[in-house]
């Protein structure tokens, strides 16, 4: 089969030969794991449905000359192989190239919205660059070790990963030792998963226990930390849970030295994956903003205020919101450290039900920052629509949306731009995650 292209997941897509009888359009679609657009393969078909078949790609009679040898011994369609990454056969420049063409074709196919002009997109490491993971543990008593991982592709099963090339080199080299440490554990039965998160002068461990650690299990584990580096914090239930081993330890925290901002969190907090993009990524969507001193700006979204305090140093006064009050406290508290509060607001709203009356009553704001989860903010776009017109509500001049999922942006944009008075200046999608199928994108929106 002719691979024409990728998609969402990262499999090659092809299409039969028209059936006989049939006399224009396409054949059944075919995906195939493993393949790239512009090969020649042969696939060995494993599922068919009335409008799709799916296979593995076999022999490659003609190779994409962006195929490039995997960085990860992990990496593959065998069994066993872990599914953190999707791309690794791909060279990251056609990975990004890859992703551009998702967002655009999500925006205009789902939404009929094509960007003025397309933004270069923001690129950084390919390795190395992931400050935050949850792996997965078990306890294999017919193999007499731990396994720690991603789970294996298409699976529940935990990847025999010695390695992840992926995270920084301290972390991956942390892997083998830390099946020792859990091996050697009472309640290494008992303890289904260890998240990561790295800040810049602080390595996280995070390890969930189902049962109560014996005083030998804490002493392990304090053994390991010293030893390599870490800091342990332990959750017994939900990620509200979490606390130190031990208290007085150094904080964890990630700076934003382009506008002299430290942010510290918590290692469940929501942050960026890989900081490296996130530094690039806020400086971009403050300077496309383009707050001025004597602006209102409004920050949807804010988690702990990774863009409402950079937008706090440019902007009069930037209103943060987000949906519990309890992310909010926290977003305050970052201002104050960083000596930002008296240009900032906070309040908390349940940003998927909002109205046009409670949007309307929030007042005028010149700039937005939009950066919802993947469900994107349907609501805030359609009450944007709704109002639009309408005396009393001026809507803000720019709105800058930073997107994780580029099917929920088209359908925002799509009200944004048919319904709410817009039009999309600028797109150009984010490459947070290297490797995997992930699309991180960034549109702006002006008035008409």
């Amino acid at each position: 089969m002719e691979v024409e292209s990728l998609d969402l997941e990262a499999q090659g897509v092809a299409h039969r030969p028209l059936e006989e009888g049939q006399t224009e359009g396409q054949g059944k679609v075919v995906f195939i794991e493993g393949a790239l657009p512009g090969e020649r393969v042969r696939v060995n078909v494993s599922r068919k449905k009335n409008n799709w078949e799916a296979g593995q790609v076999g022999d490659i009679a003609r190779e994409s000359s962006q195929r490039v040898r995997p960085g990860c011994p992990n990496f593959g369609l065998h069994a066993g192989a872990c599914g953190g990454c999707k791309m690794q056969h791909l060279h990251p420049a056609a990975q990004v190239a890859v992703k551009q063409r998702v967002m655009e074709d999500n925006l205009w196919h789902l939404a009929k919205v094509k960007p003025d002009t397309l933004l270069r997109s923001i690129e950084g490491p390919a390795w190395g660059y992931r400050d935050r993971a949850r792996f997965s543990m078990r306890w294999v008593a017919k193999k007499g070790k731990v396994l720690i991982g991603f789970h294996e592709r298409k699976s529940r099963y935990v990847a025999d990963m010695e390695v992840c090339p992926v995270l920084p080199a301290k972390v991956s080299a942390m892997l083998l030792p830390l099946r020792e440490l859990i091996g050697a554990m009472d309640q290494r039965e008992r303890l289904p998963q260890i998240e990561l998160a790295a800040g810049d002068s602080v390595t996280a461990l995070v390890l969930r226990h189902l049962e109560p650690l014996s005083e030998r299990d804490l002493q392990l584990l304090r053994d390991f930390g010293a030893a390599h580096g870490v800091q342990w914090w332990l959750q017994p239930k939900g990620p509200d849970t979490v606390k130190l081993l031990d208290e007085g330890g150094p904080v964890l925290s990630y700076g934003l030295p382009e506008f002299g901002i430290s942010m510290p969190f918590k290692p469940t907090d929501f942050t960026q994956v890989n900081p490296h993009i996130n530094r690039v990524l806020v400086e971009r969507a403050v300077r496309l903003l383009q707050p001025q001193a004597d602006e209102r700006v409004i920050d949807w979204f804010c988690g702990l205020g990774n863009f409402t305090l950079p937008l706090a140093t440019r902007a009069r006064e930037v209103l943060g919101i987000e949906g519990s009050e309890t992310l909010v406290a926290r977003a305050r508290a970052n201002a104050a450290l960083n000596g930002l509060a008296a240009k900032t607001a906070f309040a908390a709203r349940n940003l998927f039900d909002l109205t046009a009356d409670e949007l309307k009553a929030l007042g005028t704001a010149q700039r937005w920052l939009i950066d919802p989860p993947r469900e994107g903010a349907f609501a805030l776009a359609k009450a944007v629509a709704e109002l639009h017109g309408s005396a009393g509500w001026t809507p803000p001049q720019r709105i800058v949306y930073v997107s994780c999922n580029p099917a929920t942006l088209a359908r925002d944009a799509g009200l944004l731009v048919h319904q709410g008075g817009y039009r999309c200046s600028l797109a150009g999608v984010v490459n947070m995650f290297p490797h995997t199928a992930h699309v991180e994108s960034m549109a702006v929106f002006d008035r008409q």
